[in-house]
């Protein structure tokens, strides 16, 4: 069923995005009929196809944009467009617009069927507007300006040609949506929990990832000199941590973090898993990623103490007994050979299968207890409320390592101190940055694109540049629009160029700008 939708939803984004999202939202509630049942649609109906489908997007664009930007991985070869480089084909851009835009319009579902009537009901209503925030925020923080207040109305009010809001008004919307996501979970209504990927139907561990993304989103844009957003930014940080913490619960262990973890039965398949074997063991893991690690005597590629079956948690084959990466960003020409890699399902070690990332279930991550951390550790830096940032830091990367060992007991301060990352008063602000973010990096591993998103926003952790990177050397901003736009949305797709910057990988978005 959900094919049949994706390929009717592909066909009318060639038409315009309102028109697909229009004519996919009446395919759907058409094909969705079970004509041995009721015919009426139910909120919960919409929940495991459009999640399962909005974080496989993520999960695409995770291996194939985030990580070769932000030297988790890199694909080998002295040919254009590789994205290790810096060099971006513009179709890139194509795939998270268009798988998300879909999904967007398919969790809108899930709030109008549960909006009123005898299927009234606000937790779905709250959790769509948590999902809707998280998908909308990453595709306004890949392109910038993009189609909001209009982009979902093409059925309703005939909206052909949707009009794209600025980032600030976005996110400023976005606020006020989670705000109102987290009073409606409030009332704690029940729902049917076998729908639920995610929670299985845990109202509050729900309100608290949707604080918690609260607070992501309140932080991108905590850099920012407008007075309304500055004001607001501190005023809400304030709320959700100190005087209000009670009415704003956000993740305190790992157990609160929002996966959708992969079963390995239908529907519930790793989206890693319709890759190519070959394919998925094809990038070296880049040096940086793989060297800190190494250096740290890292617990999550220990082999002997923490692995299983002679391979290491996070799946990682080695080379002569070495993990070795590959400098991100080096020219053509250089001759630079497969190193380390993620395994594949169809490899074995000792004559055992291997473990893989392929389907591994918590590559579905979404938001992990330890970003929090490592979010309340630079606001606590920046001076937005009282904790101690290092405690906050130390914690961070516990959390981090328990995420992929649940089981590890060690002590965090003789890890830090061997690896030489241990936490010092002392040092200036620039290091307290730059420690939080590079362990704020390997939380992140596999979630989307927010080490890319960060790093933009921050300038951390430090990337080596290799001397081969196009776009001046610089990180890309943003991807560009999808070709398709400009002819579906000529006026409106003018206004955006007119009000954000050239359609480039160059131009900064809002929250990158003063």
């Amino acid at each position: 069923m959900k094919s049949t939708i994706k390929l009717f939803g592909l066909a009318c984004l060639f038409l315009s995005l309102t028109a697909l999202l229009q004519s996919c939202d009446r395919n759907f509630q058409e094909i969705n009929t079970n004509p041995n049942n009721s015919t009426k649609a139910y909120p919960y109906q919409f929940m495991q196809a459009a999640f399962r489908d909005a974080v496989a997007s993520n999960m695409s664009r995770n291996r194939s944009l985030n990580n070769e930007l932000m030297q988790v991985s890199v694909n080998i070869g002295d040919g254009e467009y590789r994205i290790f480089r810096y060099d971006i084909r513009n179709t890139v851009a194509d795939g998270p617009w268009n798988s998300l835009y879909i999904e967007l319009n398919n969790i809108n579902e899930i709030y109008k069927l549960a909006d009123g009537g005898m299927n009234d009901n606000a937790s779905y209503r709250g959790i769509s507007l948590i999902m809707k925030t998280w998908i909308f925020s990453i595709l306004t923080d890949t392109y910038g300006d993009i189609p909001y207040s209009e982009a979902l109305r093409g059925q309703s009010d005939e909206i052909i040609e949707p009009k794209f809001d600025s980032q600030k008004d976005i996110y400023m919307d976005l606020f006020r949506q989670l705000d109102t996501a987290n009073v409606l979970l409030t009332k704690n209504t029940g729902i049917k929990g076998e729908y639920d990927p995610i929670y299985a139907g845990n109202i509050s561990k729900w309100r608290k990832f949707g604080n918690s993304l609260f607070l992501r989103l309140l932080l991108r844009v905590s850099g920012k000199q407008d007075a309304e957003v500055a004001n607001y930014v501190k005023a809400k940080i304030s709320d959700i941590l100190v005087d209000n913490a009670s009415t704003y619960p956000i993740m305190t262990s790992n157990d609160d973090s929002a996966v959708l973890r992969w079963t390995g039965t239908i529907p519930f398949v790793s989206p890693f898993m319709d890759v190519r074997a070959q394919d998925f063991r094809t990038p070296s893991l880049g040096s940086f990623f793989i060297d800190n690690l190494v250096a740290w005597n890292d617990p999550r590629i220990n082999i002997p103490t923490y692995g299983s079956n002679g391979v290491n948690r996070l799946g990682i084959a080695p080379v002569s007994g070495n993990f070795v990466g590959v400098p991100s960003g080096y020219a053509p020409g250089e001759g630079w050979e497969k190193q380390s890699y993620f395994y594949s399902y169809d490899q074995t070690v000792n004559n055992i299968a291997v473990r893989t990332m392929m389907n591994e279930p918590l590559t579905g991550m979404i938001m992990n207890c330890a970003e929090m951390q490592f979010i309340k550790a630079e606001l606590a830096l920046k001076g937005f409320y009282t904790d101690k940032p290092g405690d906050l830091y130390k914690d961070g990367v516990m959390k981090g390592i328990t995420t992929w060992l649940p089981t590890y007991t060690e002590s965090i301060e003789d890890y830090l101190n061997n690896g030489d990352i241990n936490w010092d008063d002392s040092y200036s602000f620039e290091k307290k940055m730059e420690m939080i973010h590079l362990q704020k990096y390997y939380a992140l591993l596999f979630v989307d694109c927010q080490q890319w998103f960060e790093f933009r926003r921050t300038g951390y952790p430090k990337l080596p540049k290799g001397t081969g990177l196009k776009n001046n050397g610089e990180m890309p901003a943003r991807l560009n629009y999808p070709i398709y736009v400009q002819s579906a949305n000529p006026t409106n797709y003018k206004l955006a160029v007119q009000a954000q910057g050239q359609d480039v990988i160059s131009t900064k978005v809002w929250w990158q700008k003063p």
